[in-house]
């Protein structure tokens, strides 16, 4: 490499870093052109240490697929899905300081993705459904998730929902009965119900953590929003697959089998 051509690649990633300075605090970690835009985040090189552990649960060739990142804050997730090939991705977020930095990083590294300021309460107003969609680490930050799982299912998702958010509890599973008598109380007191922790001031700083699930409670609003699970890659994360509910006045989801969690 000549000197002048180091010299014009050291300006080059001067822009970008100051580029990068000038879009804020980033809590997505990515590498353009050299520069990382949260070097000492918190929990390392994140999230990429956190798609490294399920990554190979999504089809590695995504040519003819349309791709929905729901709360897609940076794009790193969204610029992965274009990475693997996909025809289309959209990313949406309700955070203008987010989508000013995944616009940059995207048009930065040369991917073409098209991202919306939108909230998962409207994601009717995008008229079309996806072959997949990601809805990671935004779970708990919602007042009403499980009326996010429901317009999720309702109007973009199609086949593959990859679904991750922050957990805490015990991590075991109860296998519960469909009904129980109103004088029963102690299943509520077994490690393995259904639990979603509300956070009503702030949790790690964070005024927008509303609600931490445990494990089961994960699996069970998944289940009851029509979503069947189809792989656990990793502690936080479940790849399912999108299902018609069954008519009636709630969805009720096929029973498991006890032998899913021998």
């Amino acid at each position: 490499m000549s000197a002048e051509t180091a010299e014009i690649q050291t300006d080059l990633r001067e822009q970008v870093a100051q580029r990068v300075r000038a879009l804020g605090d980033w809590f997505h970690n990515l590498d353009i052109g050299g520069v990382q835009t949260a070097p000492d985040h918190f929990l390392g090189d994140y999230p990429r240490v956190k798609w490294r552990r399920f990554q190979d649960a999504i089809p590695a060739d995504l040519h003819g697929k349309t791709v929905l990142d729901i709360g897609c804050n940076a794009g790193f997730y969204s610029i992965e899905m274009k990475r693997r090939g996909a025809d289309r991705v959209v990313g949406i977020d309700f955070d203008e300081k987010y989508l000013a930095q995944a616009q940059f990083a995207a048009d930065a590294l040369g991917f073409e993705i098209e991202f919306r300021k939108l909230s998962v309460y409207d994601v009717h107003e995008l008229g079309e459904k996806f072959d997949i969609v990601l809805f990671l680490g935004v779970f708990y930050h919602l007042r009403h998730p499980l009326l996010a799982l429901d317009l999720i299912h309702q109007h973009v998702a199609t086949d593959l929902f990859i679904f991750q958010s922050l957990q805490r509890g015990s991590e075991a599973i109860e296998l519960l009965e469909d009904d129980y008598e109103f004088s029963e109380t102690d299943v509520f007191e077994r490690p393995g119900f259904p639990k979603m922790y509300f956070i009503e001031k702030r949790y790690s700083g964070d005024p927008t953590n509303w609600w931490i699930p445990n494990r089961a409670c994960v699996e069970a609003m998944l289940r009851s929003a029509g979503f069947d699970i189809v792989d656990h890659p990793e502690a936080e994360v479940l790849v399912c697959r999108h299902r018609a509910l069954p008519s009636g006045p709630r969805a009720i989801y096929v029973p498991i089998r006890r032998d899913d969690y021998d």
